[in-house]
């Protein structure tokens, strides 16, 4: 099995989480959704997997760069 980060592509607030730990998901599925600006920005699954991990918390300001999940496939 391999596995893939997901990670923030701006600085941004993780407004809504859509998924959980164990979720199977397809590719282009939104994971969470960031806010910045005023604007929601959904960062989706790149392809499809499992989610193994959850690395952040709604409410919680992210970095560009920063892993928000992890998903196996």
């Amino acid at each position: 099995m391999g596995e893939v980060t997901v990670r923030s592509e701006l600085n941004a607030i993780v407004w809504k989480i859509e998924t959980v730990a164990g979720a199977a998901v397809s590719a282009d599925d939104t994971l969470i959704v960031l806010e910045a600006m005023k604007m929601e920005i959904p960062v989706a699954a790149p392809r499809a997997g499992v989610v193994k991990t959850l690395l952040v918390e709604e409410k919680q300001q992210v970095s560009e760069g920063q892993p928000l999940a992890i998903l196996q496939f």
